[in-house]
C-alpha cells in the first residue's frame, strides 16, 4: 500500500497517488454498477474502501477514513440483501421509501452528523469536523438505503457530493473533487433509472415479481 500512496501520476499539474486514482475509479464503477442493479456493485465497493481508507488517513481526514470501515460492513449487508431480492425481469427489486423511512433517513443524517462532528472535534481527528462528519454519516445513510433498495439513496448521494467537492478541494485532493463532480451526474441518472424501475415494478402483475418475495 505504501507504494500506491507514495507513487502516482501528474494530471493537469496535480499529483495523484495511485491509491487515490484506483480508489476513485473503483468508486465511480460502483455508481455505474449500482445504476444497473448488479451484485458486482458490492465487491467492487470493497476494493474502493480499502484504497480510499489509506488515502484519507494520509490526508488526516478521520471521518472520511473511518467511514470506509463502516462502508465495508454495509457492503457485506448490501451484497446479502441484494442477493435475496433478485427478480428475473427487473434485477434487484427497488422501491420508493415510505414516509417513515424518509423521516428516519433525515433524522439519522441530522443526529449522526452532529454526534460525529463533536467526536471528531474532541479527538482532533479532522481539520474540518462538520463537513467531514456530514459526508461520513451521509454515506452510511446512502449505502444503508441502497442495500434496502430505496430510490431515495440517490438523493442522499447528491447531498454528500455537494459537501464533498469543496472539502476535497480544500484538502488538496483535486482528482477526488473532480470525481465527486462526475458522481453528481451519474447520481442524477441513477435516480432517474431507479425511479423508473420502481414504477414498473409497482405496476407489474404480481406474478412477475414473485421471485423477489
Amino acid at each position: 500500500m505504501d507504494f500506491l500512496l507514495h507513487n502516482g501520476v501528474t494530471v493537469l499539474g496535480q499529483w495523484i497517488s495511485f491509491a487515490e486514482l484506483a480508489g476513485q475509479i473503483f468508486a465511480l464503477a460502483v455508481v455505474f454498477l449500482a445504476q444497473r442493479r448488479t451484485l458486482w456493485t458490492w465487491p467492487v465497493q470493497v476494493g474502493a474502501t480499502v484504497l480510499l481508507f489509506s488515502v484519507y488517513v494520509s490526508a488526516h481526514l478521520g471521518g472520511l477514513a473511518t467511514r470506509q470501515v463502516a462502508i465495508l460492513a454495509i457492503s457485506i449487508y448490501g451484497w446479502w440483501a441484494w442477493s435475496r431480492r433478485s427478480d428475473p425481469v427487473y434485477g434487484v427489486v427497488v422501491r420508493k421509501g415510505r414516509l417513515s423511512e424518509r423521516l428516519a433517513m433525515l433524522g439519522a443524517f441530522a443526529i449522526g452528523t452532529t454526534a460525529m462532528a463533536l467526536v471528531l472535534d474532541a479527538l482532533d481527528a479532522s481539520w474540518a469536523p462538520w463537513p467531514d462528519a456530514a459526508i461520513f454519516v451521509g454515506t452510511l445513510v446512502a449505502f444503508a438505503a441502497q442495500g434496502a433498495g430505496l430510490v431515495e439513496f440517490w438523493l442522499v448521494w447528491l447531498v454528500v457530493d455537494a459537501i464533498g467537492v469543496p472539502l476535497q478541494l480544500s484538502s488538496g485532493l483535486y482528482f477526488s473533487a473532480a470525481v465527486y463532480i462526475v458522481f453528481a451526474g451519474l447520481v442524477v441518472h441513477g435516480w432517474w433509472s431507479w425511479n423508473r424501475t420502481a414504477k414498473q415494478v409497482r405496476t407489474a402483475p404480481s406474478g412477475v415479481t414473485s421471485a423477489s418475495a
